[in-house]
């Protein structure tokens, strides 16, 4: 990503802003985890995507008046050697214009005056905000709170929430988006790969997180871009499981999802095999009904398509494989074996923040996620993908990853070599 690609989504946004408008975003502040530590500081996504400015405690204030001009301000953290000396140097106003496009800056201790003086000129009637909860019971952000003071001593301004736009807006990537992203998935292969080559019964989860942890810190520092989901055996059916503490015995399966990131970019994609490298009839018959439902569906999404029809088709298809291998004794039970879906939108964040598209359109990404989990016969998986929709139909940007039986099993049979891999 560079400035261009970030000035070029503020003029997307700002053009579906109202005349005499406020917009204020926030990065975001950090989150205490004990006495004088705090969690590692994830920068809010949408402020991520307009600015390109990764650091907590700044915010974007933009205003656009009645014939539409725009002008915007970054507010940073001041220079404070001190503070620096111990967190490392924060973003100064040079290299905040070299990344955003942006010109002009101030600190951060200015901008309830400049936002006060704006909110008052009598200019403004509308104020944006980058609104959402996932839950009702989250925590406060900067913009829950500003929001209550705006009520408070602004209360002429009318709401509106940032976060429709920005939702639509990062629906569809740009074309160095799916670059990066196509980037991400070759990290993310040579991950899962070398997980596979270091596979045998007796090594614990924990082992085979050391392992694609490892292949992706040759690639730079950022690590996952979500917590790696890996387990074995009995595990498997725990569908959201980060203990690492369960140990992979002769012929259980072991599932993986995992991501990589690159230039804030994401993939998701998962996949099982043995542990001893070879399928037994069980496993194989399981897996090639998702691996064919999965290609099923590469071959039918297109534009046009219901986004809501991909995950129905995939529970359609997959229960009719597994009635006619006599696994399944009807279609309408598939809930037994299937216990999630998995269309959902990747970009920059794994789950990404989009507006769900009533129907699939060109250069969308999105997850083919297929997941049986068969408790009596105590096999648990799932074949994830990152689907791309084209012009005409789409494309599997993590095909490269070992996905068929004989693939696997051909990547399991060489030995896994640690070394710097780029």
């Amino acid at each position: 990503m560079n400035k261009e690609f970030y000035y070029e989504n503020r003029q997307r946004f700002y053009r579906q802003m109202k005349d005499n408008s406020l917009l204020v975003l926030f990065s975001g502040t950090e989150v205490r985890k004990t006495n004088d530590e705090f969690y590692p500081f994830y920068t809010n996504r949408n402020f991520l995507y307009l600015t390109g400015l990764d650091s907590r405690d700044l915010a974007l204030l933009a205003q656009k008046d009645s014939d539409g001009h725009v002008k915007e301000k970054i507010f940073l953290l001041p220079p404070d050697l001190l503070q620096e000396r111990w967190t490392g140097a924060r973003i100064r106003p040079e290299q905040a214009a070299e990344l955003s496009g942006i010109q002009e800056t101030g600190y951060a201790g200015e901008f309830e005056d400049v936002l006060h003086r704006l909110a008052t000129t009598g200019n403004y009637r509308r104020l944006y905000l980058d609104l959402y909860r996932a839950a009702p019971t989250d925590r406060d952000e900067p913009a829950h709170r500003l929001l209550k003071r705006a009520a408070a001593d602004y209360p002429y301004l009318r709401i509106e929430n940032a976060n429709t736009i920005l939702r639509r807006l990062r629906t569809i990537k740009q074309p160095c988006e799916l670059e990066a992203m196509r980037q991400a998935e070759k990290i993310t292969c040579e991950g899962i790969t070398s997980m596979m080559k270091a596979s045998r019964p007796g090594m614990y989860e924990y082992q085979y997180k050391a392992v694609f942890d490892y292949v992706l810190g040759q690639y730079g520092p950022q690590g996952p871009a979500f917590p790696s989901i890996i387990s074995a055996g009995k595990n498997n059916f725990c569908i959201h499981y980060y203990a690492y503490k369960g140990q992979a015995l002769d012929g259980d399966m072991v599932l993986n999802d995992v991501g990589a990131w690159h230039d804030y970019l994401m993939n998701d994609v998962s996949r099982g095999w043995p542990c001893n490298g070879r399928f037994s009839e069980r496993q194989k018959l399981l897996y090639e009904c998702a691996l064919n439902t999965s290609d099923h569906m590469f071959e039918i999404i297109r534009p046009g398509m219901p986004m809501k029809e991909v995950d129905a088709e995939a529970r359609r298809y997959n229960a009719k494989l597994l009635v006619d291998a006599g696994v399944l004794d009807d279609p309408a039970n598939i809930s037994t074996y299937m216990w999630h879906g998995g269309a959902h939108h990747v970009g920059f964040d794994v789950h990404d923040a989009v507006e769900t598209p009533e129907v699939i359109a060109p250069n969308m990404v999105f997850c083919v996620d297929i997941g049986i989990y068969h408790e009596a016969w105590g096999i648990g998986f799932r074949l994830e993908d990152n689907c791309l929709v084209t012009e005409t139909g789409c494309e599997n940007l993590s095909a490269a990853t070992p996905r068929t039986i004989a693939e696997i099993e051909d990547t399991m049979r060489q030995n896994f070599v640690p070394g710097f891999l780029k």
